[in-house]
């Protein structure tokens, strides 16, 4: 897969992001550092959802039990977790 810029990421992590929470909020700039399960977007569900949409899409895989909650709670973090493995 061709290196992607951080927009590209950013734009992608995002919209996988709406769909898992069916959503588009999520894509809101006043957001990017809300915690995702208190704002109500996500679940242990959803979480594990978006996870696998990550690898499939990205090729990217973190396991859930390989990172705390509090790391990848927020879309800030969800991109930063996925852009340390793509690096």
């Amino acid at each position: 897969m061709t290196k992607m810029t951080h927009e590209e990421l950013e734009k992608r992590i995002l919209d996988m992001l709406a769909d898992v929470c069916g959503d588009d909020a999520v894509r809101d700039p006043s957001l990017r550092d809300a915690d995702l399960f208190e704002e109500g977007f996500l679940d242990s569900m959803a979480a594990v959802e978006l996870l696998l949409d990550i690898e499939d899409q990205l090729g990217v895989s973190i396991a859930p039990t390989e990172v705390a909650r509090d790391q990848m709670n927020t879309p800030n973090l969800i991109i930063h977790q996925v852009e340390i493995r793509m690096a």
